[in-house]
């Protein structure tokens, strides 16, 4: 059993076809075959079957991939946490973020730490956060930005943050047609449509503890991205339940407005997240301490 024969599985896996998991890897088709069967063998059951045009993961795969996955993660972390401990500024940092922070945090934080560490080696991947969680578990990434930590991982540091109700601005709202927040009446939010992200997103679940909480039962349009959700507001499709930091610019001009009820906004914190018991090593421990001079809170 080799990396690379496990890699191979992966792209598999997550693709479900040996033509695209070979366009990944920049190989050839029957190269993803022959890994794949070798690999089979090795194991002693199968592993894959085939289904329609494509390929689908057995029960024995899918216990089988989750496995692989932390082995390549583990060997990743392996080599970059060797080179950062000899040169903690030209180590690798691997960071994922779920998708708030990913578009309007993050940014900004690597820009800051690159200009003091222009030499660290970046990644960073921005996905929801059911799979930002899982790619920390994996040893895919080293640290992870998001919301409330899961089980077995803690809370390097936080930075506080609301998540607020918005609206399109209502053209009438004062003269000049500015206006930054309504309080509005439990009536208005469960007559609303609400624009959520996908099953997974942490302000999706937030959502729907609040309709629990307030017994509400709106009507609900799935969208599949922050931005796409914003501009969905803004021509009057429904109200969101978002992070400030995604929707702070246009609240100050007034192309949206802020609804006030009950416990909006909510007070929030992004977490940087490790997995818990497990040491750093140099370079995103690096990282760690820039968010602490930077004013974030020790976790």
């Amino acid at each position: 059993m080799t990396l690379g024969q496990l890699r191979t599985f992966v792209a598999l896996a997550d693709t479900g076809s040996g033509r695209a998991a070979a366009h990944r890897l920049v190989v050839s088709q029957p190269a993803v075959s022959a890994a794949v069967a070798a690999l089979q063998r090795e194991v002693g059951v199968p592993l894959v079957v085939r289904e329609g045009r494509g390929l689908r993961l057995t029960e024995a795969g899918e216990v089988f991939a989750g496995y692989a996955r932390r082995i390549i993660g583990l060997s990743d972390e392996a080599m970059a946490a060797a080179g950062g401990a000899v040169e903690p500024g030209r180590g690798r940092l691997r960071l994922a973020a779920v998708t708030s922070a990913g578009e309007h945090l993050t940014p900004d934080l690597l820009a800051a730490f690159l200009a003091r560490h222009p030499e660290v080696d970046i990644s960073l991947q921005v996905e929801n956060r059911q799979r930002v969680w899982e790619l920390l578990a994996h040893h895919e990434v080293d640290l992870a930005i998001g919301g409330r930590p899961p089980a077995r991982a803690g809370s390097l540091a936080s930075l506080p943050h609301q998540l607020v109700v918005v609206a399109a601005r209502r053209s009438a709202s004062r003269p000049g047609g500015k206006r930054k927040t309504r309080s509005v009446s439990r009536l208005d939010l469960a007559h609303a449509t609400w624009l959520l992200r996908e099953p997974g997103s942490g302000t999706r679940a937030t959502a729907e503890e609040v309709f629990a909480q307030l017994d509400l039962a709106p009507r609900v349009l799935t969208v599949g991205s922050n931005g796409a959700i914003v501009q969905s507001v803004k021509i009057g499709l429904g109200v969101a339940l978002i992070s400030r930091d995604a929707v702070g610019d246009d609240l100050a001009s007034g192309a949206l407005e802020e609804w006030v009820h009950g416990p909006f906004p909510l007070e929030r914190a992004w977490h940087l997240v490790s997995r818990a018991d497990e040491p750093l090593h140099a370079t995103p421990r690096l990282f760690l301490e820039e968010l602490l001079t930077a004013g974030w809170r020790r976790g």
